[in-house]
């Protein structure tokens, strides 16, 4: 028997207690705006996890791990684009990583997309009673008893991180004679070296390849120990709409069938600025998920077709100074800094924790504002 609700019903803790204490057998799956999380469940153990969001791909979760180098996930993605394949198989096939490493974090992974959802509040969830796991899953078990105590003291430690950090956008300031005294690890020099260069806690998420928990538990413990302080907050990024406003506040019926129309006229972008809105309204809504695998692929082909190549080598067109004035939203911040004149645009679609198509259009942005530019 499936069950289906909202997070704001039934709590993770609540939902997950239930599935384990009646030893099910499914897929549970939760969705929030555009992403959506699968948890695979057998007899009540989790053997498993899935997840949209990009940070929580297996590569950027090596990243972080510091299982692999960015220059090894740009060489097995590539080899995946070639021959396809799982990417954790690819690794350890070129001696990257060893299959151990691989469960390894897989497991962690599972337990970190999870963690997750215990601060979300308005997510949708729904459980297919007795749906397998995909075939090629590679299979970890985890007991929800833990994860469940582990779950709730994060969303106590996340309320004791917001009365420092209100958001994603704040920023930091080392305060002077920290080093005279401190000796830290090499992730807390890493995280001091982003807050040396005033990046907000979303854009030392992105850099570190974790989540912004771990970003802001660090954090956290560092204004706590007065090694840093906060020093404000990022403005709001402009929003970018491509369409009639207007037709944003439509039934997610009409925005579907309004956003065909626009794939069926070729404009992609707007195509995807429509779903996205569709997706806000019901977030596990099948069709909008669909229509959104379309209308990226044709936005990914439109732009390369349209003159940008993926072998492109981009560089930064622009001194440091004028960065400073340019609203960037901390994702487009993360791209800007992986363009080095070395890497070409495959390349760095490959190490964002982004959508490809998100990553292009922000590729493409910063390329339209004279930004970048190419050799």
């Amino acid at each position: 028997m499936g069950i289906r609700g909202t997070l704001k019903t039934m709590s993770v803790s609540d939902l997950l207690q239930f599935l384990a204490s009646g030893r099910k057998t499914g897929t549970l799956k939760l969705g929030l705006g555009s992403i959506v999380k699968h948890i695979y469940l057998e007899v009540g153990l989790i053997v498993g996890s899935s997840s949209n969001d990009p940070k929580e791909y297996l590569g950027q979760v090596l990243l972080h791990y510091g299982k692999i180098e960015e220059a090894q996930l740009q060489t097995a993605m590539e080899i995946q684009r070639q021959s396809g394949g799982k990417l954790g198989v690819i690794l350890a096939a070129r001696g990257f990583v060893t299959q151990e490493d691989v469960v390894e974090v897989l497991r962690t992974r599972t337990l970190e997309i999870i963690y997750d959802l215990f601060i979300w509040e308005e997510a949708h969830f729904e459980f297919f009673d007795n749906e397998p796991p995909p075939k090629d899953l590679i299979r970890i078990q985890v007991e929800v008893t833990s994860v469940i105590m582990d779950g709730i003291y994060r969303i106590d430690e996340w309320a004791r991180y917001r009365t420092v950090i209100p958001s994603a956008r704040t920023f930091f300031e080392l305060i002077p004679g920290w080093t005279q005294s401190l000796n830290a690890s090499q992730e807390t020099r890493q995280i001091l070296f982003h807050v040396e260069k005033r990046m907000t806690a979303a854009e030392i998420c992105y850099n570190m390849h974790t989540s912004l928990f771990h970003a802001c538990a660090l954090l956290f413990d560092l204004v706590k120990e007065d090694i840093i302080r906060v020093a404000g907050e990022a403005p709001e990024p402009t929003p970018e709409v491509s369409t009639d406003l207007s037709a944003l506040k439509l039934p997610v019926p009409e925005l579907l069938k309004l956003a065909r129309a626009e794939i069926k006229e070729n404009n992609a972008e707007n195509a995807l600025a429509i779903i996205h809105s569709a997706l806000e309204q019901e977030a596990k809504n099948t069709e909008a998920h669909r229509l959104r695998e379309e209308a990226e692929k044709k936005f990914v082909a439109q732009i390369f077709q349209g003159g940008l190549s993926p072998h492109a080598l981009p560089r930064i067109l622009v001194p440091p100074e004028q960065l400073e004035h340019e609203r960037l939203g901390p994702q487009e911040g993360f791209v800007l800094s992986r363009i080095n004149g070395e890497s070409d645009i495959e390349s760095i679609l490959a190490v964002c924790p982004f959508r490809e198509a998100d990553s292009l259009r922000m590729i493409k942005k910063l390329f339209d504002s004279g930004i970048i530019g190419t050799k």
